[in-house]
């Protein structure tokens, strides 16, 4: 079972492997264990979370 966890004014954690699919069509893999999803888009590797959320104010 995939396990999806949501951090609070954080990222989206999923149990990797994971493929996404984005809007335009383009795929997005990550390979890792566990992958950060950006919930706040302010991330420079989109999709993926770079803590970029921390500096929020």
């Amino acid at each position: 079972m995939t396990r999806v966890r949501m951090v609070k004014n954080g990222p989206l954690m999923i149990e990797g492997p994971v493929e996404i699919e984005m809007p335009d069509g383009r795929i997005v893999e990550s390979d890792r264990t566990t992958v950060a999803m950006c919930m706040c888009k302010r991330s420079k590797t989109f999709p993926l979370c770079d803590t970029s959320h921390r500096t929020r104010r």
